[in-house]
C-alpha cells in the first residue's frame, strides 16, 4: 500500500509554478493576479482563503482579498464580481463557498466572467470541459488528476467509481475520468445518496473517488482488494482530545480501508492541498491567456 502524498506533490507543483513566474517576470511578462471574495465568518473558509493567499505569496503571484460580513447583500456581491470582471489587472478570482443563505450561489457563479473563473465552476467552463475543449478544470478534480498522473497510476480500461454527484467535484470527476486521455479512459460509475446498491458498486471499483461529504462513510467492506482510493472528503468533527476541539475527517475510514489498497490519499495531507495548487495553476493559465485566447 502506497500513501499518496498530497503535501509533497503540491509543493512540487508550486515550486514549478514559482520558476515559471520568475521566468515570466524576467521576460517582462505580467505577474499573475488572483483575487478572492470572502463573505461571512465561516471558520473553514477563513482557513482555506488564508492558504490560497499564502500560496500566492510563495509562488510570486499578486493577490487581493476582499472581505465582507455576513449581512452583505447579494447585489453587493454581484457588484464586486462585476468590478473584478472589468479589472484588467485581475487574471482570475474566486468567490469562497459556502455563502450566507440569503445569497443565491448559482447566480453568483454565473456572474463571473468565464475567462476569470479559475475555480472552474461557471457553466461555460463545465460545458467546455465536458466537450473536451480548453477550459479551467475545477480545482479539486484537477488536483486529483495530477496526483494520479504523478504517481503513474494506470487508468485506461479501469472501472472508476465516483461517490457523490456535486457540480464542484463528483460530476466533473466522472466526466474527466472517462475522457480519451491520461488520466482517463476509465469505465465510470457515478453513485450517490439515492443509489440503492451503492456498496455493491463500490466493491467493483479499481479506482474509487469518495466525494460524498460524509465522514468515514466508506468502510473496508465497500472496497475491493488492491483498489486505488482517492478521498476528497474533508469534514470538521468534534474531537475533545484535540486542542482545537475538532479533527478533520475524510469520507474514507482510513485505518481499516488503507490495508486493502494499492494507493490511498490521507486526510489531511492528500487532495485538499492539491486543490490550492491547481487553483494557482489555473491562475497562471489565465494570466497567459492559454485557455481563452
Amino acid at each position: 500500500m502506497t500513501i499518496i502524498d498530497g503535501k509533497l506533490i503540491s509543493a512540487q507543483v508550486k515550486q514549478e509554478l514559482k520558476i515559471e513566474v520568475e521566468k515570466q517576470k524576467a521576460d517582462g511578462g505580467k505577474i499573475p493576479h488572483l483575487a478572492a471574495i470572502l463573505v461571512g465568518d465561516n471558520g473553514a473558509s477563513e482557513t482555506y482563503v488564508a492558504s490560497k493567499i499564502r500560496s500566492c505569496e510563495e509562488i510570486g503571484f499578486k493577490s487581493t482579498l476582499i472581505r465582507r460580513d455576513s449581512s452583505t447583500t447579494e447585489e453587493e456581491v454581484l457588484e464586486i464580481i462585476q468590478q473584478l470582471n472589468e479589472d484588467d489587472d485581475v487574471d482570475g478570482f474566486i468567490v469562497q463557498l459556502p455563502l450566507p443563505a440569503h445569497i443565491n450561489v448559482d447566480k453568483v457563479i454565473e456572474a463571473i466572467e468565464p475567462r476569470k473563473d479559475v475555480d472552474g465552476f461557471h457553466p461555460i467552463n463545465i460545458g467546455r470541459m465536458a466537450k473536451g475543449l480548453p477550459a479551467y478544470i475545477s480545482a479539486t478534480p484537477f488536483g486529483v488528476l495530477e496526483l494520479i498522473k504523478r504517481y503513474n497510476i494506470e487508468t485506461a480500461g479501469k472501472h472508476c467509481v465516483v461517490v457523490g454527484r456535486s457540480q464542484i467535484v463528483g460530476l466533473p470527476m466522472s466526466i474527466l475520468m472517462q475522457r480519451n486521455t491520461y488520466p482517463g479512459n476509465c469505465t465510470v460509475s457515478l453513485v450517490h445518496s439515492k443509489t440503492t446498491n451503492l456498496a455493491e458498486i463500490t466493491q467493483q471499483a479499481d479506482i474509487l473517488v469518495a466525494a460524498l461529504g460524509k465522514p468515514e462513510f466508506i468502510t473496508a467492506d465497500m472496497v475491493k482488494e488492491g483498489a486505488v482510493v482517492i478521498d476528497v472528503g474533508l469534514t470538521r468533527v468534534v474531537d475533545t482530545t484535540k486542542k482545537s476541539g475538532f479533527a478533520l475527517k475524510g469520507d474514507v475510514k482510513f485505518d481499516e480501508v488503507a490495508p486493502k489498497c494499492s494507493y490511498i490519499t490521507p486526510v489531511p495531507g492528500g487532495v485538499g492541498l492539491m486543490t490550492v495548487a491547481a487553483l494557482m495553476y489555473n491562475t497562471l493559465l489565465s494570466a497567459r491567456k492559454e485557455i481563452y485566447k
